[in-house]
């Protein structure tokens, strides 16, 4: 799930015991929201407890001091739990005043911010991506340097033809800065 050992093993587990009690929540969520025409039955005392389970979630996870390489990983999952709970907020809302008719619009959303949960959890439980730098070596520099004198003895060529208006001179400084294109493509 997460880096063992230390401070990882302790993080892995806390994250562990946050989805155990999430499932449910989701999965409970996700079946209000599976189809747009059973919202009328929903009760929205029963959404706002599962908003809450979701508001709590949150704060669960922002308690949370992540280990070094999955900060990105800890942001995006509070992150998407708290754009569940708003989502979840705004049916609940949209239930209350209108009814739900006034909620259909708000499902995809809703929809969308529970998938986003179950997201962040595949990106938890897949490994961290090395970080590869590029090697750079002595040799790889010859071909930005014939680019960079392609360029540069294109430039003076062009100005040169230019401004003494001999244009086989002006058209081959245009060629070479044409060419330092062809010779070094990053």
């Amino acid at each position: 799930m997460v880096p063992t050992g230390g401070i990882g093993q302790r993080y892995a587990t806390q994250v562990g015991a946050l989805w155990v009690g999430l499932a449910r929540t989701l999965s409970e969520l996700e079946q209000y929201a599976a189809d747009p025409l059973d919202i009328e039955e929903a009760d929205a005392d029963v959404l706002r407890k599962l908003q809450y389970r979701l508001h709590c979630a949150s704060e669960d996870v922002f308690a949370l001091a992540p280990p070094a390489g999955v900060e990105r990983l800890h942001i995006e999952l509070g992150e998407a739990l708290t754009a569940a709970r708003d989502s979840t907020a705004d049916v609940v809302e949209a239930l209350d005043e209108d009814g739900a008719d006034a909620a259909l619009p708000c499902i995809y959303e809703w929809r969308g911010a529970l998938f986003g949960v179950r997201l962040a959890r595949l990106h938890f439980a897949a490994p961290p991506e090395p970080v590869d730098e590029p090697q750079r070596s002595r040799r790889d520099l010859g071909a930005p340097l014939k680019a960079l004198v392609l360029v540069l003895a294109g430039a003076g060529a062009f100005t040169g033809g230019a401004v003494v208006g001999f244009w086989p001179l002006w058209a081959a400084g245009m060629l070479a800065v044409c060419g330092s294109f062809l010779v070094y493509k990053p």
